[in-house]
């Protein structure tokens, strides 16, 4: 499900995946970086680094694993803390529904 948030200051539009997030399963820490969320990224890459670095990889999978399962609200969260307000009646009730604001 998606749903569509708006900074006013700057009227930027953004169209955000809310629930489990497959994209950051597959890709793991490729996807904040792709949405330019550098602070996740970087939290994202140590702890993949510190897990993976014990259990030759797995523990790096695990991370994406559970990450993926929590990101989409990490980062609407973030997007409404910078100014983002749900766009329309619709993504509002989306975003109030799985919690998200």
């Amino acid at each position: 499900m998606y749903a569509n948030i708006i900074n006013e200051s700057n009227q930027n539009y953004k169209t955000v995946k809310v629930g489990f997030s497959w994209t950051e399963m597959i890709f793991g820490f490729w996807t904040p970086v792709f949405r330019s969320d550098f602070k996740w990224a970087a939290i994202l890459v140590l702890a993949e680094i510190v897990f993976g670095a014990f259990t030759w990889g797995g523990g790096a999978f695990l991370v994406t694993l559970v990450f993926a399962f929590f990101y989409n609200r990490v980062y609407v969260k973030d997007m409404v803390a910078q100014g983002y307000k749900p766009a329309d009646k619709v993504s509002s009730d989306v975003l109030r529904s799985y919690g998200y604001i």
